[in-house]
């Protein structure tokens, strides 16, 4: 069963329940009040002939009484009031047996001073009326018109309106779920037009402010994703293998040349430097290649541990300025909060160090080693690290490529680099939890800030 015949199913069950329900709730409520109103009327009856006919009240009242009695009340189906004197002690068996009353409804009026009672459609009420000194129970007895006539209209009239209801119920359920799943089959036939050829589909955005605007929106941004993701997959497969090619072309072009001929022993060395220098660079570009695939992963493979950002810097400081001398690297520790557990994150400290050299090293090569500034800061659940640096700069069109992997700006050809440190250095910070903006201005240089989840431990 789909589930638009579900839901048509269930709205029409539930709204035809619901009618039943209230049709059987409007029944028993009209029965019920009509019932009582009409021993009310039958109480009004005996009242009235109490007065009349037991008291034989001839003042004024009670002949205004008679007059409206007989001009205004109905004559009720198979009205009929009967006085009984109530003396102590008497027995009442007879008169129930005569009028088909159960003794107990007699007793129900001495010991309460009312009692009703229904057979069939033929209703009774009595009453305990003393005249002077004389008690009287009085019966007033009628056959009960709702019963025979208004009640059979009601229950047609409410089966009839059950009926109609029925057929609304299904006309409203199916059209409203037709409605609400349209857009739903709508949306499912434009996915399936979707595929590995044609990314570049959308699906239409008919609604913004509901749930189905809101799953349009997420599955085009997941579109958006893919197809960002398939570009630079083949991005990478296609700069991968020519960064892997040209080496190897060189060291086979090399080596063709040297067997073409004998050659003295110098040119000999001399082809072997140059297939030496080429297969260090295959070495080094596999090697970031390999690491850079490892990195891809979710992290949970390495092994994390408490790492204190400020200490992480300064060794990384000592490790650009080993390397390279010429390096000028200052940290500002104005920023630095109170509180050190601030400072300390959850996280692989070797990572950690890597990716930050990668930020710094290139901040002061593509600075032609000038100053590069690196400030650091904490909230209560993050730690900020900015890495500024007045270099080179990257072109406006081309900071959407950085991460990657492989490229290089078009301002970079007098440097040195593979194009792997920014990509890979994202993918440690990702599997930190963290994350990395990069801001640039050409010529004017580049500002890098990293953001990672201060750790929780039990200190």
């Amino acid at each position: 069963m789909s589930t638009q015949l579900k839901a048509t199913v269930l709205l029409f069950v539930s709204l035809f329940s619901l009618i039943v329900l209230i049709s059987g709730f409007v029944y028993l409520s009209v029965s019920n009040y009509a019932y009582d109103d009409f021993y009310k009327l039958l109480e009004i009856r005996a009242l009235t002939y109490a007065k009349i006919e037991i008291e034989k009240d001839t003042s004024s009242y009670a002949r205004q009484m008679a007059e409206i009695k007989n001009e205004y009340f109905e004559k009720l189906p198979l009205e009929q009031v009967v006085a009984i004197s109530a003396e102590p002690g008497k027995s009442f068996a007879g008169y129930a047996d005569r009028m088909k009353l159960p003794p107990s409804f007699f007793n129900e009026i001495i010991a309460k001073g009312k009692a009703e009672y229904n057979n069939s459609s033929l209703f009774y009420k009595g009453i305990y009326y003393k005249s002077g000194a004389t008690p009287y129970i009085i019966i007033a007895s009628a056959q009960n018109y709702f019963e025979t006539h208004h009640k059979a209209y009601l229950k047609k009239t409410l089966i009839l309106a059950v009926a109609l209801t029925f057929l609304l119920a299904f006309f409203i359920s199916y059209f409203f779920s037709r409605s609400v799943f349209n857009p739903i089959t709508k949306i499912t036939e434009r996915v399936k037009q979707i595929s590995s050829e044609n990314l570049h589909l959308r699906l239409p955005e008919q609604s913004k402010g509901d749930e189905l605007g809101t799953l349009t929106r997420t599955f085009n941004d997941m579109l958006d994703r893919i197809e960002t993701s398939f570009e630079t997959q083949n991005n990478f497969i296609s700069n991968a293998s020519h960064e892997l090619r040209t080496p190897l072309t060189a060291i086979i072009g090399e080596g063709d040349v040297a067997l073409a001929k004998l050659r003295t022993s110098e040119e000999y060395i001399d082809t072997i430097k140059v297939m030496l220098e080429e297969a260090e660079k295959l070495e080094k570009k596999t090697k970031a290649l390999l690491f850079l695939a490892q990195t891809g992963f979710n992290g949970k493979i390495q092994k994390f541990e408490k790492v204190r950002i400020d200490q992480l810097l300064w060794d990384v400081k000592d490790t650009i300025e080993k390397i390279n001398p010429q390096s000028k690297i200052h940290i500002d520790t104005t920023m630095l909060p109170e509180n050190p557990r601030k400072l300390k994150v959850r996280g692989n400290e070797q990572l950690l160090h890597l990716a930050f050299t990668n930020i710094i090293m290139n901040a002061c090569k593509y600075s032609n080693y000038q100053t590069v500034d690196i400030s650091i800061g904490a909230s209560d659940t993050k730690v900020f690290i900015a890495i500024k640096d007045t270099g080179i700069g990257i072109p406006p069109n081309e900071v959407k490529y950085i991460y990657d992997p492989f490229f290089r700006a078009s301002n970079t050809n007098n440097y040195e680099g593979y194009g792997i440190g920014l990509p890979l250095t994202q993918n440690i910070i990702r599997i930190h939890g963290g994350e990395i903006h990069v801001s640039s201005i050409e010529n004017k240089g580049t500002t890098v800030q990293i953001n990672l989840p201060v750790g929780e431990f039990d200190f």
